[in-house]
């Protein structure tokens, strides 16, 4: 296979490339200046607090993804797997600087498109132009959403809510460094009654405890 026709299908792995035509797709392969990554297990991909100056696909291997509280008291990390479009709205708007920090779990490969080169995108490619808006407005629709939902009645249904509220994925494997006695004053309630919610949760193979943190093989399933 050739390297537009290989890079063609990496792209259309993205909802930002979905929906375009061939001609439009290789026309995009072929005239933006597109980078290509190949980092080895360990290599950082952004910091936290960096500014976002490109879009960064990864498109094959591992990452992981770290953000820690406004007040530095706890902070999660999240296994994200390829294909992955990091804060993609951080390219734009009042702080454009990444909120996570990234780093490769395993050899990935990237591609990087830099700012000047998606705004030329966005004037000359109407799919692309569309599904960026689509993009942000289907996360503003979520967000606005939110404080319609119905409230967790139990202890358990708002632990749940606590960890799928700090993830950027709803799914996958989840680290929570924090103390039962920050989350319990997060959560408004006593440090025993998380105890004995979380204990249960460990019990029913939802979640390990450690001291310190809380482990999440698969989040979505906190939800069955």
């Amino acid at each position: 296979m050739s390297a537009p026709l290989h890079l063609y299908d990496k792209l259309l792995q993205f909802t930002l490339f979905q929906g375009m035509s061939h001609a439009d797709l290789m026309e995009v392969v072929t005239h933006t200046k597109i980078g290509f990554h190949k980092l080895t297990k360990g290599k950082c991909i952004a910091t936290a607090g960096d500014p976002c100056t490109r879009l960064t696909f990864l498109i094959n291997g591992s990452i992981q993804a770290e953000h820690t509280a406004d007040n530095r008291a706890y902070r999660v990390v999240e296994v994200l797997q390829a294909p992955y479009l990091p804060e993609p709205e951080r390219l734009f708007g009042i702080q454009q600087r990444y909120t996570h920090t990234y780093t490769t779990l395993s050899d990935a490969n990237l591609i990087t498109i830099d700012k000047q080169e998606v705004l030329l995108l966005l004037e000359t490619q109407l799919v692309f132009r569309l599904n960026m808006l689509n993009m942000m407005a289907t996360e503003t629709h979520r967000l606005l959403h939110h404080p319609w939902r119905p409230c967790p009645k139990s202890l358990r249904e708002r632990l749940t809510h606590f960890f799928f509220a700090h993830c950027q994925y709803p799914a996958g494997a989840k680290t929570f460094y924090i103390l039962m006695r920050q989350l319990a004053d997060l959560l408004n309630d006593s440090r025993l009654d998380i105890s004995d919610a979380l204990n249960a949760m460990q019990s029913d193979g939802l979640l390990t405890l450690h001291r310190g943190r809380i482990e999440i093989p698969m989040l979505e399933r906190l939800l069955m």
